[in-house]
């Protein structure tokens, strides 16, 4: 009997022992950041909102036939369910992109409804012509997009080396009342895909600045110090895929690293001389 009690406590040592062992090397694992904000927050946020822009210009581009408004495509990269039509008669010009009430599966794999509608003045390629982007219910995978977004087309002497000076100010609403505002002056240019006319090869680098307000309302400035880059449509990326920001808010000054171009959820923030190791969400 002594026997069988002696080893059930030395089993419940050994059992309480590895409990406490696995809990350590658990929390070893952690980065140790306590604030929300801090651990992945901003982070993933605005590489959120700023793919979904992104996301939204090319459909824009997309739906002109080499760029150009008098030719419209209502298949293809945006998917056979979109309606596109256009009123070059009236000014300023509008496109108007419906993909219906309800969900609209796309090339791409995400989830679209509701209307994109663009209003310019003069050819929709014209260097110097400011295009407005604004929406009526626009949502992609069940986050409503609001507000609207300015890009203005800027030509250079090398073909397909042209670019976009954006102004923006939307808001993302992933559920109610959650909103995540952006706010700010960026520029736009492709890495990759310009000249084909597929948004498909579409590899773009975004740089300047911008204000990120929070679903709690807290605030972050974006200074991009290294462009951040992007990738869509069918062979793109859920994530910003590398980038370095200098982020300012109430905690004091940050530096974030989106890492070296590989799709992943991971990025690295630098306080002061720490960095600790964050991943991102969708």
């Amino acid at each position: 009997m002594n026997c069988i009690l002696k080893m059930n406590k030395r089993v419940f040592f050994v059992v309480i022992a590895v409990v406490f062992f696995a809990a350590s090397c658990k929390q070893d694992k952690s980065n140790g950041l306590t604030d929300v904000d801090d651990n992945g927050g901003y982070a993933s946020d605005a590489s959120r909102v700023e793919l979904i822009n992104n996301d939204i210009i090319s459909i824009a581009d997309a739906a002109c036939f080499n760029y150009n408004g008098a030719f419209l495509r209502t298949s293809g990269v945006i998917g056979t369910c979109a309606i596109v039509a256009t009123d070059t008669a009236s000014t300023p010009h509008r496109i108007h992109i419906s993909f219906g009430a309800t969900d609209c599966v796309c090339l791409d794999g995400k989830k679209r409804r509701g209307n994109i509608i663009i209003t310019y003045n003069g050819h929709y390629i014209d260097t110097g012509s400011v295009h407005t982007v604004s929406f009526e219910n626009y949502y992609q995978d069940d986050i409503q997009i609001l507000g609207k977004i300015n890009f203005t087309r800027v030509d250079t002497t090398i073909i397909g080396n042209w670019y976009y000076l954006v102004s923006v100010d939307d808001s993302l609403n992933p559920a109610p009342n959650q909103y995540i505002g952006w706010k700010g002056t960026l520029l736009r240019r492709w890495i990759a895909g310009a000249s084909t006319g597929d948004r498909n090869d579409d590899v773009l680098s975004i740089s300047g600045n911008a204000t990120l307000t929070r679903a709690n309302l807290h605030q972050f400035g974006f200074n991009i110090a290294t462009p951040l880059k992007f990738s869509l449509g069918i062979n793109g990326c859920y994530y910003c895929q590398s980038g370095v920001v200098n982020v300012a808010g109430y905690n004091g000054p940050r530096v974030l690293n989106y890492g070296n171009g590989s799709c992943d959820n991971q990025a690295q923030l630098n306080i002061g001389l720490v960095p600790y190791q964050i991943f991102l969400t969708q």
